[in-house]
């Protein structure tokens, strides 16, 4: 007799729409933070402003600003040079 067992982890999908491009990460762990996401794009966030959902982030907040399914974040990026 097979027996589900409650505690196995089915992998979550969660969509964030990322500069108006919807991203979809469907692994055991997607990004919950705004930190967490930028890791994930491989973006310094010493060099990004962002905003989610409408409402500037501090960049001090980035390890406690939560996303949602479906938030949209915007990012701007600065790159040196002219």
């Amino acid at each position: 007799m097979e027996h589900n067992n409650p505690k196995q982890e089915v992998p979550m999908l969660k969509k964030i729409r990322v500069n108006g491009i919807e991203r979809e990460f469907d692994d055991l762990k997607p990004p919950l933070t705004l930190t967490e996401l930028l890791e994930r794009l491989g973006i310094d966030k010493a060099t990004v402003v962002a905003e989610i959902d409408g409402r500037v982030v501090e960049c001090e907040r980035f390890a406690e600003a939560k996303l949602s399914s479906n938030s949209s974040v915007e990012l701007v990026c600065f790159v040196p040079g002219g």
